[in-house]
């Protein structure tokens, strides 16, 4: 099988669209070898380096010319002879010639309905027209969580029967063990304390950053930071953390392996987000054996499982009171965190590239 892919996120992001895009590739060319994999984009980054390495994968430049990849994208995949064209980020070419193919599209989430806030009046009215020309163009729909699948279903009114639930993973990094001496390198190269708590994801609105910083208020604890921010709502959080005298620390050029590393050294991960269309950081916590603190709402029950820890993320004083309880009590901060372990291995790189396999073979 040959089966091409938009590889705009593989080669431009380092983010979440980005990531999930190399890992899904990642996964699919090492478990299935025999296929051809066809990576198209404009140009080639290093980015994309590590799985243009597997013998399997190919770097394909789209051909040159206005919107070429809403344009030239779906055609030329066509014409390298491919199965299948899987868009990774919500879209799918607008043109395509005579020549077979099936096509598919991942939806990650349509937060921009829920949370018009969050967005411009012409992001929304651009994104949704995107999704629902995807959707109807589909052959399959892939939603990254049922929370996804039934927004699907709601929002552009697509039939039940066309979508697919798989799941995400994450990278490597996360799975692996580290020694005591590389943990400790990490620990020294970023001078973190003794004892922390973790949150990791862009400092923005939806992320909640705000509430559990006010939740810290009187604790004591000291908190680390991962993740891009907007300058707005960090302003927020700085006057937060200054009024209230709090030991917040933001971490920034942290590589994969060296964020491994941190989720590893801290007692707990804290994810307090008011919508997710998955929650990778959550999963990478619970392969890292740290507990995990995070919300009842969207698709994180269903990335954290029933050992993680759920609040409410607009009440602060139930984050309080589930922060103080895990941070005081070690034996059951190990017992979730086990637990939590066996519960993580449903988004283990083999189960996820089975399961992507299955809607592929289905439909050719």
């Amino acid at each position: 099988m040959k089966i091409a892919y938009d590889a705009k996120r593989i080669f431009s992001s380092w983010s979440g669209l980005g990531n999930y895009s190399r890992d899904l590739v990642r996964v699919l060319a090492t478990y299935f070898p025999d296929n051809q994999y066809l990576l198209f984009n404009k140009k080639k980054s290093e980015r994309g380096e590590a799985i243009l390495k597997l013998p399997n994968v190919t770097f394909v430049q789209t051909t040159k010319g206005t919107l070429s990849r809403q344009l030239n994208t779906g055609i030329d995949a066509q014409n390298n002879g491919a199965d299948i064209f899987h868009g990774l980020s919500g879209e799918l070419p607008l043109k395509w010639n005579s020549k077979p193919i099936k096509k598919i599209v991942t939806i990650h989430d349509l937060i921009f309905e829920r949370f018009p806030e969050y967005y411009t009046w012409i992001d929304r009215k651009i994104h949704f027209w995107k999704f629902k020309k995807a959707s109807f163009s589909a052959d399959k729909i892939i939603a990254i969580s049922e929370q996804t699948k039934q927004d699907i279903i709601h929002y552009l009114k697509v039939p039940e029967s066309k979508i697919e639930v798989v799941y995400q993973g994450c990278h490597a990094s996360f799975k692996e063990k580290q020694s005591e001496e590389i943990l400790k390198q990490i620990k020294e190269k970023f001078n973190l304390p003794e004892k922390f708590i973790l949150n990791v994801g862009t400092i923005e609105p939806r992320k909640n950053l705000l509430n559990v910083v006010k939740a810290l208020k009187d604790s004591k604890i000291p908190l680390v930071v991962v993740g891009a921010k907007k300058p707005k709502y960090f302003k927020l959080i700085e006057k937060e953390i200054e009024k209230n005298k709090i030991e917040v620390q933001f971490l920034s050029g942290v590589s994969m392996e060296e964020l491994a590393g941190i989720y590893k050294l801290a007692e707990i991960f804290i994810y307090p987000s008011f919508f997710e269309g998955f929650g990778i950081p959550v999963i990478e916590a619970l392969f890292s054996e740290t507990v995990v603190i995070t919300s009842n709402t969207s698709c994180l029950p269903e990335a954290g499982g029933p050992d993680s820890v759920y609040v409410n993320p607009y009440n602060v004083n139930d984050i309080k009171a589930k922060i103080l309880f895990l941070w005081e009590n070690e034996s059951e901060r190990k017992r979730r965190a086990e637990k939590s372990l066996q519960f993580v291995q449903k988004f283990n790189d083999e189960v996820i590239a089975n399961e992507m396999m299955k809607v592929y073979e289905s439909l050719v």
